[in-house]
């Protein structure tokens, strides 16, 4: 995994929280890595589990709402860094529906030997199914991450989950009326 995501975490849990849970959290966690990490390096996705799990100690809250509080928080973060992806989606539908086909590739590109996720996007008028599917599970950070595209876009939406017999988590997402 992308050292750009344990930088990303360190940096959300320094703001989150603070700088001395952050600490807490690298110096409670056993790591390979010593806690150290580049955004343009490359770290066992097994160090990111573990310092969420670490922090869910610290901080007493469930390790899925932190991953999907983290993927709100870091869909902002990247399109701030990222204002370009924005400018091709007017909306967040739009958005989500492109992720395979037009915002991997870019991911790559910028990322040379990124790991990402697949997303297969069913879309209809008010409704998008996107079927998550990584060997890291990481569907809550994925989740969290379609919760702040809809923040982002000012677009409330329902968002239906459903674990899939083939590992993989099927997202039923409904556009609600203004």
């Amino acid at each position: 995994m992308k050292g750009m995501m344990f930088s990303e975490f360190v940096e959300w849990v320094e703001r989150t929280w603070s700088e001395d849970v952050a600490d807490d959290m690298i110096e409670g966690t056993p790591l390979r890595s010593g806690g150290a990490y580049t955004a343009v390096g490359t770290y066992p996705h097994d160090e990111l589990v573990a310092l969420v799990v670490t922090l869910s100690g610290l901080v007493d809250r469930d390790v899925p709402s932190i991953v999907r509080h983290f993927g709100r928080d870091l869909f902002e973060r990247l399109v701030r860094v990222h204002p370009d992806t924005l400018a091709q989606a007017p909306d967040a539908f739009t958005l989500l529906g492109r992720l395979e086909g037009h915002i991997h590739p870019e991911v790559r590109k910028l990322y040379p030997g990124a790991e990402v996720p697949s997303f297969d996007a069913t879309p209809s008028d008010r409704s998008l199914d996107l079927v998550y599917r990584s060997p890291r599970g990481f569907a809550d950070l994925a989740e969290g991450l379609i919760e702040g595209c809809s923040a982002w876009y000012d677009e409330p939406m329902t968002i239906h989950r459903e674990e899939l017999d083939d590992g993989s988590t099927r997202f039923h997402i409904v556009r609600r009326a203004l």
